[in-house]
């Protein structure tokens, strides 16, 4: 297989695993601490990708309520390591596609929002941790994705150019990350684009299964 890069950089949820149904269950018993209503896991799919804060500032401003997310994020964070493992998967293809870029010598690293002590659990429990060379989640570094910051960090860390690089999300903030940094982005279409058009975005592909990936030239 002649792929096109040198290293894949790929984002976590709504890309090589779909954990929307565990995040809005976690999003579901924060509010119920603070006795407010359940909010349906299609509405929740919509505000995943920024981060774990940024979740909970759009769960809470949707219930219309003014609590500090200061105050309410420690109790998130237990109840998001709780519901971590409930039922998240592999989208179909990740793991054949992970497979041939590996035996194509392609570096792979994981470069994501998600706070980086929950990342060894999913990847341990889903059976991928061994093909991602390196990871960069959304604490990891000083700044996170649309910011360019980890995508270069994890370039660097294998002695890679931007022009060898490509991003693999799902989302505006992949897009963004990647433009910012010089790289390819190739976007899927199955994740949490949360009304961003993928198809006009400036991406080098869209794709709607993973396996697709290792055709794009």
């Amino acid at each position: 297989m002649a792929f096109p890069y040198a290293l894949v950089l790929f984002d976590l949820d709504g890309t090589l695993i779909d954990t929307a149904s565990d995040i809005a269950e976690a999003v579901n018993r924060t509010l119920a601490d603070w006795h407010l209503p359940r909010v349906d896991e299609t509405v929740i799919r919509g505000w995943i990708g920024d981060g774990a804060r940024k979740l909970v500032e759009a769960a809470f401003a949707h219930a219309g309520s003014d609590a500090s997310i200061d105050a309410v994020m420690p109790g998130f964070m237990v109840h998001y390591g709780e519901t971590l493992l409930l039922r998240a998967r592999l989208y179909p293809g990740v793991r054949e596609t992970l497979q041939a870029l590996r035996e194509a010598g392609v570096a792979m690293a994981l470069c994501t929002n998600k706070p980086e002590r929950f990342l060894a659990p999913l990847l341990d429990k889903l059976g991928i941790a061994s093909y991602l060379d390196a990871r960069v989640g959304g604490d990891t570094l000083a700044e996170r994705k649309p910011s360019a910051t980890p995508l270069l960090h994890l370039a660097a860390r294998f002695g890679r150019t931007a022009s060898e690089c490509v991003m693999v999300g799902d989302s505006e903030t992949d897009l963004r990350a990647a433009q910012a940094a010089g790289m390819d982005a190739v976007l899927v279409g199955y994740g949490y684009a949360r009304g961003f058009d993928l198809h006009g975005a400036g991406g080098r592909a869209v794709i709607g299964d993973l396996r697709d990936l290792l055709a794009v030239t």
